[in-house]
């Protein structure tokens, strides 16, 4: 299915990854490989505790550097398009010339979480939740806004355009405000299984859908990059610019989880799993997602204490500072790796930031139950490393219950997934094949096969998901494992039921 231009050159397409961190962009080629990539780090600010917030001018001047970078190394005559996908639930409120009228709220950003019952309390949580598929959580972008229309209600008043992330890039890549279905959903804001904007969640902040961005299906042209983009990024003036979708989507298209039997597994700051199905579903025991495909959703489950739990161990409880110790985290393994399953009955609750599936409690608190003496750091950073596992099992069983579908595959992403021990361990828990992606950018990748299908150099997302992906490496379950951490988890669901009531 490749195509070729006029000179016998192959196409190519880019996939723009604007992440929390860093923007990279990468130019693919029709088998999923890596011609050309840059990367450009994103300043983040914390204005004060649990506050997190970041400049929009950064993310385009990211963006716009990386194009510049690649599109040096590659014709731009060859790319065939470019696709976004994003760092999710970000938002910034913009006036009507498009500047900014505050700095834009991030993701981790805990400012709201006083307010978020009270706005729930105006639609109802069961129906919050059945229309934009999200259970009552403060990560939704909309309770940021009604934190912003209480604490801020003279700019709230002023604000023209809501943008995610992804349209903000696609506004300066075509001068139109438009975005994906699979940007728009995490927002809060979006009636998913209608696929546009709720008027009773706009209602209830006093925003119209003029405020919000025109949103369409994945791999849909969205706009071409217009000749003041071409001249800062480089890239041809007329290339389509191609509907993405939020980054956790996005990696679920990179490792080609288009059906049930593969789930994504992002090992990352937060630990994010996404089950795929064809029908609109809503539970507890999921926040439902558009798929970044034509068709589709994700059933996806979070932990926001991942890899976050591990650097406030080594920081907060040994008092380590990584930049003057970087081998602690290789010591702390092979620690971990001669101590057996269960941690000498040491049980970790991971609920460091409260915890959203199943049980949506924003207060929880993280647990250690069974600490003696004989414990020691390296009996601790296991029972983390288990205690995640244990969570994922937890949440990913309560999917399979309520889709009546099995999970078979692991496809595990993010920097956890550097750790042989973790990977084994959440094998070992689960049951299930942990898999290896060829190409570990997920995220970029699916932006990657967006632009491909909407540049017509494949079919479907389906055929596009298949060539451009691959699996390189696939660690087992060992059974007997399993079986032992079968009596630790008939422990381990317990906590949390017979903890939440206990307030400090």
């Amino acid at each position: 299915m490749k195509e070729k231009n006029k000179n016998g050159k192959p196409a190519f397409v880019i996939g723009l990854d604007s992440s929390t961190t860093a923007t990279k962009a990468i130019v693919w080629d029709e088998k999923g490989e890596v011609v050309a990539s840059a990367r450009r780090a994103i300043p983040l600010s914390s204005p004060c505790a649990h506050y997190y917030e970041q400049d929009p001018g950064d993310w385009w001047a990211s963006a716009s550097k990386v194009l510049q970078t690649i599109s040096s190394q590659v014709d731009p005559v060859i790319i065939k398009g470019i696709a976004v996908s994003n760092q999710r639930e970000t938002f910034v409120p913009l006036k009507e010339d498009g500047s900014c009228l505050r700095p834009a709220i991030v993701w981790l950003d805990e400012r709201c979480k006083d307010d978020v019952v009270c706005f729930a309390d105006i639609i109802g949580h069961e129906n919050i939740h059945r229309i934009t598929g999200k259970p009552v959580d403060y990560a939704p972008v909309v309770y940021r806004l009604a934190w912003m229309q209480k604490n801020e209600s003279g700019l709230f008043k002023q604000i023209n355009k809501v943008c995610d992330v992804h349209t903000y890039l696609v506004w300066k890549l075509t001068d139109l405000f438009n975005t994906s279905w699979a940007s728009a959903d995490p927002l809060g804001l979006f009636d998913l299984e209608n696929k546009e904007w709720s008027i009773p969640v706009l209602s209830a902040l006093g925003l119209t859908k003029d405020q919000l961005p025109r949103t369409f299906c994945p791999g849909t042209i969205l706009g071409t990059i217009s000749k003041q983009a071409g001249n800062i990024t480089g890239l041809l003036p007329g290339t389509p610019v191609i509907a993405g979708g939020g980054d956790g989507q996005a990696a679920g298209l990179g490792v080609d989880a288009l059906s049930s039997d593969r789930t994504y597994l992002n090992l990352g700051t937060a630990v994010v799993a996404g089950v795929y199905g064809t029908k609109y579903m809503t539970d507890l025991a999921f926040r439902t997602l558009s798929s970044c495909s034509d068709k589709g959703y994700y059933y996806e489950c979070s932990l926001r204490a991942g890899t976050f739990a591990l650097d406030w161990f080594i920081r907060n409880i040994l008092n380590i500072n990584t930049a003057d110790a970087p081998d602690i985290y290789n010591q702390l393994e092979q620690e971990a790796q001669s101590i057996p399953a269960g941690s000498h009955k040491l049980l970790h609750l991971p609920y460091l930031c409260g915890v959203m599936n199943p049980y949506w409690d924003i207060n929880a608190r993280g647990v250690f139950i069974g600490l003696s003496s004989s414990h020691t750091r390296g009996h601790m950073y296991r029972s983390i490393l288990e205690g995640i596992g244990f969570e994922l099992f937890l949440s990913l069983s309560r999917v399979e219950t309520t889709i009546n579908k099995k999970i078979r595959d692991l496809a595990v992403i993010g920097g956890g997934a550097a750790s042989g021990l973790w990977c084994q361990i959440i094998a070992d828990i689960t049951g299930k094949n942990i898999c290896f992606p060829h190409n570990t950018e997920a995220s970029c990748l699916g932006a990657g096969i967006a632009a491909a299908v909407g540049a017509g150099l494949y079919p479907s997302f389906g055929k596009a998901a298949r060539a451009m992906t691959g699996i390189k490496k696939v660690i087992k379950p060992d059974m007997d494992q399993n079986r032992k951490y079968q009596s630790f988890y008939s422990v381990y669901k317990k906590i949390y039921p017979n903890l939440k009531n206990i307030t400090s």
